[in-house]
Formats: C-alpha cells, sequence, structure tokens
C-alpha cells in the first residue's frame, strides 16, 4: 500500500505543476505537519490506535489478591498524525468560485495494531461551491457537531473528545449567510465513525440521512485583533438495529419414557429433540436527537471558548452513548424496542495568543443521564454505559518558532464507574442511571514535535 502511495504522488505532482502552467485558473497548493507524540499515562486506558486517541482511564478491576489489573503506568511514541493537505481551486462552474481539499494522514481506519495502524487514510474530501452569499459542500468533511471555529486547542489528538463532538461524515451541506448570521443545513451518512454495531449499516438501513441544522452569529475586527461567534445547533439520526432476527426453536421429537429390564429395573430413555433456526423479517428503528450550543470570543491576547451538547444516541460522534433494548414487542419473531442513552456534555478553554509562547487551560465534563425508555436488555453497543460521569482538566504551553512547535501538556481524565453490590449488579436504576460509583483517574504527560509546511 506504501509503495502504491509513493507512486501516485510520484506521478500526481508533475501533473498537477504541468497544469498549473497551462491554466492559470487552475491552482493546487500542498500543505501539511509532521507530528511527533511522546506520551505517558498513569494507568491502563480507553483509547483508540495504540493509546494515541485517549477517552478515558479503565475502571478499577480488582484480581484475586484486590489489586488493581488496570493500575499499571505505560508510554508510547508515535509518528502516526502526520498529515498531508491539497487545496485546490479553478475557473468558476454556475457562477460560483470552485474550491476542494483532499486531506490525509497515517492515522488508520482500524483499531487493532496488526490491521491499520500507520494506515494511510482520507480524512478530508470534499468541493464547495461559493457564491456571495450561499456556499454548497459535498464530500467528506467535519459532522456539523464539530464546528471548526470552535472546538479545544489541545495538544492531545483527542481534541476533547468525548467531552467535545468529534466526527467527520461524507455529507451535503448547504450554508446561506444573512449580514453577520449563518444558517447551516447538512444531510450526512457515516463512514470512519458509526453507530453502535460497527458499521454504517444501521443508519443506511433507515433510508433516512442524519439531518442537521445550525444557526450562528459572527464577526471579526482585524484591525482591534477582536472575534467573536455563537451558536445553536440540532440534529435528529435515525438508525434501523436490524433487518432480521434469528430464532431458534427446539421441538420435541420424541419425549422421555421409561422401560424395564428382566429384572424390572427401570431406565429412562431421554427425549429426541430437534433445534432449529430461523430467520424473519423484522421492523425496528431508533430516532435520536441532540443539540449544541457554542461561543467563542477572542482578542489580542486570550482567546476563550465554551460549548455544551445534549444528545441521544451519540456514539457516533465518539461520545459517550449508544441504545439498549427496552422490550420485546413481538415475542414469535423476537423483534425489540430500543431505547437510547441521552448524554450531557461541556466545555471550556481560555488561552493565551502569543508569537512566541501560549498557554491554555481546558476543562470538561460529561455526564451519562439513563435512557428515555425502561432498559430489558444492555447487550447492545454503547460507550460508557457504567460510567455516571467524566470530567478532565489539562493545562498546555506551546513553544513557536516559525512553523516549528515544541507543545506540553498535562491531561488529567477521571470516570466514575458504576460499583456492584454483593450480587455482582450494577449500583444504577431500571433507566440506567447509575446511583453509586467509584473514581478511576488517568494523568497523561504528553510532548508533541510538530512542524508546518
Amino acid at each position: 500500500m506504501k509503495r502504491n502511495i509513493t507512486i501516485l504522488f510520484a506521478v500526481l505532482i508533475p501533473v498537477l505543476g504541468f497544469t498549473q502552467e497551462k491554466d492559470t485558473k487552475f491552482s493546487v497548493n500542498f500543505s501539511g505537519f509532521i507530528k511527533n507524540d511522546f506520551f505517558w499515562d498513569s494507568r491502563q486506558t480507553v483509547s483508540i490506535r495504540e493509546g494515541h486517541f485517549l477517552l478515558y482511564p479503565m475502571k478499577i478491576d480488582r484480581d484475586a489478591n484486590g489489586k488493581d489489573l488496570n493500575a499499571k503506568s505505560n508510554f508510547n511514541f508515535l509518528s502516526i498524525q502526520t498529515r498531508l493537505t491539497m487545496n485546490v481551486t479553478g475557473p468558476d462552474v454556475f457562477k460560483a468560485k470552485v474550491s476542494g481539499v483532499v486531506e490525509a494522514d497515517f492515522f488508520g481506519n482500524e483499531n487493532a495494531a496488526f490491521v491499520d495502524v500507520n494506515g494511510f487514510r482520507l480524512r478530508h474530501g470534499f468541493v464547495k461551491l461559493n457564491w456571495p452569499k450561499t456556499e454548497l459542500l459535498f464530500g467528506q468533511y467535519w459532522h456539523p457537531m464539530f464546528n471548526p471555529e470552535c472546538f479545544p486547542g489541545v495538544v492531545s489528538f483527542n481534541t476533547g473528545a468525548p467531552f467535545q463532538a468529534f466526527a467527520r461524515n461524507p455529507q451535503m451541506r448547504l450554508t446561506q449567510k444573512l449580514g453577520d448570521f449563518k444558517l447551516m443545513f447538512a444531510a450526512c451518512s457515516q463512514r470512519d465513525f458509526v453507530s453502535p454495531g460497527g458499521s454504517s449499516v444501521s443508519l443506511r438501513n433507515s433510508s433516512i440521512p442524519d439531518l442537521d441544522l445550525q444557526f450562528s452569529y459572527g464577526f471579526k475586527n482585524d484591525s482591534t485583533k477582536k472575534e467573536f461567534l455563537i451558536g445553536l445547533g440540532g440534529g435528529y439520526k435515525i438508525v434501523a438495529p436490524r433487518i432480521y432476527s434469528d430464532v431458534t426453536t427446539t421441538t420435541v421429537v420424541s419425549p422421555s419414557y421409561v422401560v424395564y429390564d428382566t429384572l424390572n429395573n427401570p431406565h429412562v430413555i431421554p427425549a429426541v429433540t430437534k433445534t432449529t433456526t430461523a430467520k424473519y423479517k423484522v421492523d425496528e428503528q431508533l430516532g435520536g436527537f441532540y443539540s449544541i450550543f457554542f461561543m467563542k470570543y477572542k482578542c489580542k491576547t486570550i482567546t476563550y471558548k465554551l460549548y455544551a451538547a445534549y444528545g441521544q444516541n451519540i456514539f457516533d460522534i465518539t461520545m459517550l452513548g449508544g441504545y439498549a433494548v427496552s422490550k420485546i414487542n413481538d415475542p414469535a419473531i423476537w423483534q425489540k424496542d430500543y431505547t437510547p442513552f441521552n448524554t450531557f456534555s461541556a466545555w471550556t478553554e481560555l488561552n493565551t495568543n502569543g508569537k512566541k509562547i501560549q498557554a491554555g487551560l481546558f476543562a470538561g465534563y460529561t455526564q451519562n443521564m439513563g435512557t428515555s425508555a425502561d432498559i430489558l436488555d444492555y447487550s447492545t453497543t454503547n460507550r460508557g454505559a457504567d460510567i455516571k460521569c467524566a470530567y478532565r482538566v489539562s493545562p498546555r504551553v506551546i513553544f513557536i518558532s516559525g512553523k516549528f512547535q515544541i507543545m506540553t501538556e498535562l491531561e488529567l481524565t477521571s470516570a466514575y464507574y458504576a460499583d456492584k453490590d454483593a450480587t455482582g449488579m450494577y449500583y444504577r436504576d431500571i433507566k440506567g442511571v447509575i446511583t453509586q460509583s467509584s473514581a478511576a483517574s488517568n494523568l497523561r504527560i504528553l510532548c508533541a514535535i510538530q512542524y508546518h509546511f
């Protein structure tokens, strides 16, 4: 695969250079960065890509001697964030300015180390048509719950997840400017960030894309170096967890009976049974809404940001959540009803805007607020169903020299996991709200070296 990528760029770059000479209205520019991350964790973590994308610490899991199995520190050095971006502009079409972006890195799409870490993957791939007040975007870009104008500036690649929504989705997006106001509508599918179950099939089988609407107000004043942004957004998503069920039935071919030998001793002949599995078409759907609020204020010396979100079944945007089975509404074909987990999240951040040295502080909190209906079965995939809440505090300092940066960050994350009673059952009510919990905490010490080009 790496050989193919090398050949692709060896062929593509000269062709693009030639095209620029022939058509002055067409241009291609490359940019990106080389980044190296060095980090140490005080305990085992729930994370992605060999610990690189940290979510929260693993729960306390005691062995036969009462020792915590997850209380083991670890480290890693990785360069898989290294990124290449290609920006393309061309002649106007339909009286609109045309631009496109292709962006890739080596982060891979699979979590298993032997499968895809270091894999070359698409991050963004979209084209935009821009009129004076209207913009149309087609392709893979940030999910609307992630606002590229107001997101955490942390050093860690998790970008504030699971307190901040994090996902990139293939989509169609329309943005309309109304003076300093913007109205945005998007219809999204899923690719690398998917709903519970491990693939995008549950959203696709709903036959309806993820629909989002966002309203914002903002302005920039270059002379005073001031910037302000505030906005509200929301969306609705329907998933179809299954389109058929497997129902296993056991029938008695011959019942058990008793026979007697010549000495009149009884002997039981066991019943003969037959087990069969049949597939039945089911009509299962689950809807969930989500909403966000965001604000950003920037002046010459500091930048302040605030973000809050509430959502149902927001597993696919790398936050706590998912869904569970609420009831069996047709036992004959084992058709199920589902209920979404409700999640609240918020974060705030303050950082300085120095040209040589920048300092910042991020603080985030998220809470599992249980499900909308009573839970019958937890077996459906979810994230953090045994977590009551979690918080993170992470101060950082960044040293800048031109396009070269040395970045340091301390990231303290704590997750409050549900305790268990004497029978091994979690302390939580019928809607999954945790009533008694204990904290597990991780301290990450991170240093990153980044060179932009």
